[in-house]
């Protein structure tokens, strides 16, 4: 779940001056009510005066000159006059503060940032309000004490940020309370978060003071195991949210409130309801928002199959990160990088795939805005890296089956090393998921409060903790309600868990009913469970069953059989007329880890020698995947093999693999690269050749 303020407490009545950070708790300091000046505790503030870091009454010409600079979005000399400003007075706290602003707005650079606003805090040891109005340095120092708390917020110090509220109420006399919840509930101090929500909503008519209490009681609520009053909180955030909306035509719908909503109405598994709601968050863009919808409507997609709209949304995925604002982007950063992945891993990119998890477990979180942790980000970061690589040594095992012996040895060592990196990373996630609460939450359908981990990627981690364990931790859940709203996914576990045991005589019961009951939206794990409900039934004879199952399975998520590693049975139908070609492709095709050779397994059939097409097909003859030889063809990054090394029969088996067993989409290296997010700078060049280097945010 998402805190929907993506901004300190000077954000807070938000006066709108384009700035990312603006001073108003009701626009304290910002004269936002006509020509009456504004007061704090009977100190008069000047009006009529231009705006800067959100504030009247700033007269500093370099603190104006940087204001001037980021109003015009020339950032890179709005940090070149900070810079200067800070070497030449370096006991200004106005200079530490603009300096540290720049950083957060132009880079993003949460670390840097805190280390001048210490600074300039170091500079303004004032315990009371007066002892601030005499130095001159008031703006300074609530602004100051403003963005510590935030900062702190961000990067996890969630009790340093609750200081700093207090200190912000002790000295300014500001109602801070509709602050507190979200650090609270980062604590896990739900009682404490409740009641500070239910004090603000008693006290407060504040449409945004309200909207932030509704959101804390949403996130209380959802923890509580209360869903219903959870939807209840969240629906009445969003309502305070609408109120601001009629006052105010220049105010959207918080991004947030409606992700939220949308996770909720997951969690009481109303699929189209949690559609509904993303699908009003990403109609406009929102580039202060840490949530961006498209990525939780590509989880959607992904889980009900829908790979044309998953394929668009990535896209415009893209689109949004692209258009948020720096600081949001290393706050969000590991959404996109884990959510891509998945999806190069159902449409065959498992190296691009383990890079971008790579890099979700390189680059720190910026975690303060969600309830989930950084542990839980890496652990889910590693799970999906362990995929990736076991991915990957499944594809080269395919790889081996189609060269000669004597020149396997390179392509050996390769899946051997893969297959120690699949390992290796397994090990981490194990070691981040060793924890019972933890792992006991995940088994909830679309657990709350934590990193999202698509239902069929969930099974992965029985194989990682052990099926014991897990058995345990399942029969504990379930006697807690965990599946109250649908035993399906209790059955699904069950059914891996067997699997991996390998009790087959088990897994039919349970497959079946885990088939019976969940969701029809939730393809991938019933495709999941219809492949290992195939396999015990092929092993206990029930042939043309589990070919129904194995044709299923294939049909939805052609990508399990590489993940579990497990073979399709096929019959390897003659083609009119023997030849070479066809007893060589016979041959590779025998050697492959994904195909099984059995009389009653599914047709596999060479059309003819002329069209080289190669077709798997079900038992009632309809077409399950049909690959037709293509020309060896220039490609963006150097295979594994040299195409210019195959034969016709070697090449037609490696495109045959590549087109049954992933995703038909060509996903062009160039959009590989740029969802590790570092074609920012060329994309607006590119788009924009004649822009203003100035206004190029660097990331």
């Amino acid at each position: 779940m998402l805190h929907p303020d993506g901004e300190p407490l000077i954000k807070r009545a938000l006066c709108k001056t384009g700035m990312v950070f603006a001073l108003a708790s009701v626009c304290l300091l910002s004269g936002t009510t006509g020509g009456h000046a504004q007061e704090l505790d009977g100190f008069d503030m000047p009006v009529n005066q231009v705006l800067c870091f959100g504030m009247n009454g700033i007269t500093d010409p370099d603190a104006l000159g940087v204001c001037d600079a980021l109003a015009l979005g020339q950032n890179v000399r709005a940090r070149e006059l900070a810079q200067q400003w800070v070497s030449e007075q370096p006991d200004s706290p106005a200079a530490q503060f603009a300096l540290a602003e720049v950083l957060f707005r132009v880079e993003g650079n949460l670390p840097r940032a805190l280390f001048h606003l210490n600074v300039a805090e170091s500079l303004m040891d004032y315990p009371t309000l007066g002892r601030a109005i005499e130095s001159g340095n008031l703006e300074w120092h609530y602004l100051t004490l403003s963005q510590l708390s935030y900062a702190h917020q961000l990067i996890g110090n969630q009790l340093e940020s609750l200081r700093y509220l207090d200190l912000i109420g002790e000295i300014y006399g500001q109602d801070v309370e509709s602050f507190r919840g979200w650090p609270l509930i980062k604590l896990k101090l739900y009682d404490e978060a409740r009641a500070s929500a239910d004090k603000v909503l008693a006290t407060s008519d504040n449409p945004r003071d309200r909207s932030r209490a509704w959101n804390t009681l949403c996130a209380v609520e959802l923890a509580d195991l209360r869903p219903n009053e959870s939807l209840q909180a969240c629906e009445n955030a969003m309502g305070e949210e609408e109120s601001i909306a009629l006052a105010d035509a220049n105010a959207d719908l918080d991004t947030v409130h409606l992700l939220n909503a949308s996770e909720v109405s997951l969690n009481l598994l109303r699929f189209e309801e949690a559609e509904d709601y993303l699908n009003r968050a990403s109609r406009q863009i929102d580039p202060d928002s840490v949530g961006n919808p498209w990525v939780y409507k590509l989880y959607l997609y992904m889980n009900q199959a829908r790979y044309d709209n998953a394929r668009e949304a990535l896209d415009r995925m893209l689109v949004w990160r692209d258009a948020q604002s720096p600081l949001v982007g290393v706050m969000n950063r590991g959404d996109h990088f884990l959510v891509s992945a998945i999806f190069l891993l159902l449409a065959g990119y498992p190296d691009d795939a383990a890079r971008l998890t790579q890099a979700a477990l390189n680059q720190p979180d910026r975690t303060g805005s969600y309830t989930a942790d950084e542990a839980q980000k890496d652990s889910v970061a590693a799970l999906v890296n362990s995929m990736a690589h076991q991915q990957r040594y499944e594809r080269l095992r395919e790889q081996v089956a189609i060269q000669s012996w004597w020149r396997n040895w390179r392509l050996l060592i390769e899946a051997q090393a893969a297959r120690f990196q699949a390992w290796r990373a397994g090990k981490l996630a194990a070691s981040l998921f060793a924890d019972e609460e933890t792992l006991q939450n995940r088994m909830r359908p679309y657990a709350p409060l934590d990193v999202h981990i698509p239902e069929w990627i969930e099974s992965e981690l029985i194989q990682l903790m052990g099926a014991g364990v897990m058995q345990n931790l399942l029969n504990a859940s379930a006697a807690q309600g965990v599946f109250a709203l649908n035993e399906g996914y209790f059955f699904a576990y069950q059914t891996e868990i067997l699997a991996i045991r390998g009790q087959t005589d088990l897994v039919q019961g349970a497959a079946e009913q885990a088939l019976r009951l969940l969701p029809a939206q939730e393809v991938l794990l019933r495709a999941r469970v219809s492949l290992r409900l195939a396999n015990s039934l092929w092993q206990a004879g029930n042939y043309e069953t589990a070919s129904a199952h194995f044709a299923y399975a294939i049909r939805h998520d052609p990508g399990i059989f590489r993940r579990t590693g497990l073979a399709i049975p096929v019959n390897f139908v003659a083609s009119a007329g023997a030849s070479a070609f066809a007893d060589e492709l016979s041959r590779y095709l025998r050697r492959s880890p994904r195909l099984m050779a059995h009389a009653q397994g599914l047709p596999l059939e060479l059309l003819a020698d002329d069209s080289q097409t190669l077709c798997l097909r079900d038992h009632s003859g309809d077409a399950l995947s049909c690959i037709q030889l293509a020309a060896a063809a220039a490609s963006d990054e150097a295979p594994v093999i040299p195409t210019t090394a195959l034969s016709d029969a070697q090449r037609l088996v490696q495109q045959f693999h590549e087109g049954t067993f992933s995703l038909s989409y060509d996903i062009s290296r160039t959009q590989r690269l740029a969802l590790l997010g570092n074609s920012v700078i060329f994309s607006n060049q590119i788009n924009n050749p004649a822009a203003d280097q100035d206004t190029v945010l660097q990331r």
